[in-house]
C-alpha cells in the first residue's frame, strides 16, 4: 500500500496518475477518509478563533458527513445525468478520489496566521475545486474537463440546497460550539 503522505502530496500535485491510482484501489478508502479529517481538522485549527475548540471537531464530522453526501451526488449526477460511453464509476470510486482531491485542505491549518490565513483559504479553495474537478474526471472516466466541472458545477448547487434544507431542519444553532 502506497504512503498517506506520498499520495496526499501527488494528490495535491494535481497528479492525475495518483487519482487514477486511487480509483482502481478498493484498499484506499480509510486514506481517503484520513485525508478528508486532516483536511477538516487543519480547517478547524485555522479557523479555531473564530468556531473555538469545539469547532474543530464539529469541522471533522461535518465533513466525513459531506464527504459521502458529495461523493453520492458526484456519482448520480455523473453516472445518470451526464454519463459518456465510456462512464464506469461505484460510489467506492468516487468517494476514495474525492477524498484525497481534499488534500490541500492541510493547508488551511495556516489560517491562524492573521491576515495570511484567508488569502490561503482563498487559494486553498481554488485549488481544491480544481482537484475535485480532476478527481471526477478521473473516477468517471471523462475525456473532457469541461463535462467534470459541469458534474462539480451541478453537484455544488445541489449540495448547497441540501445544506440550507438540514441548516433549516437542525437549525444552525445546533452546528456551532455554543458562545457561553
Amino acid at each position: 500500500m502506497a504512503s498517506l503522505v506520498d499520495r496526499m502530496i501527488r494528490a495535491a500535485k494535481l497528479d492525475v496518475s495518483l487519482y487514477e491510482e486511487v480509483e482502481a484501489d478498493k484498499s484506499a478508502l480509510g486514506q481517503a477518509a484520513i485525508v478528508v479529517l486532516l483536511s477538516s481538522i487543519a480547517a478547524g485549527i485555522g479557523s479555531v478563533d473564530q468556531l473555538g475548540a469545539g469547532g474543530i471537531v464539529t469541522t471533522a464530522l461535518l465533513s466525513l458527513v459531506a464527504w459521502v453526501i458529495w461523493a453520492f451526488l458526484t456519482y448520480i449526477i455523473g453516472t445518470k445525468l451526464l454519463p459518456t460511453p465510456e462512464t464506469k464509476t461505484d460510489l467506492g470510486e468516487m468517494m476514495r478520489t474525492i477524498g484525497f482531491a481534499s488534500s490541500p485542505g492541510v493547508l488551511n491549518v495556516l489560517g491562524v496566521i492573521p491576515f495570511v490565513g484567508q488569502f490561503v483559504a482563498l487559494i486553498v479553495g481554488i485549488w481544491g475545486f480544481i482537484a475535485m474537478v480532476i478527481a471526477v474526471r478521473q473516477a468517471l472516466d471523462y475525456t473532457s474537463t469541461w463535462r467534470a466541472v459541469g458534474v462539480c458545477a451541478i453537484g455544488f448547487v445541489v449540495y448547497i440546497i441540501i445544506a440550507v434544507v438540514l441548516a433549516g431542519v437542525i437549525g444552525t444553532e445546533h452546528m456551532a460550539p455554543s458562545a457561553s
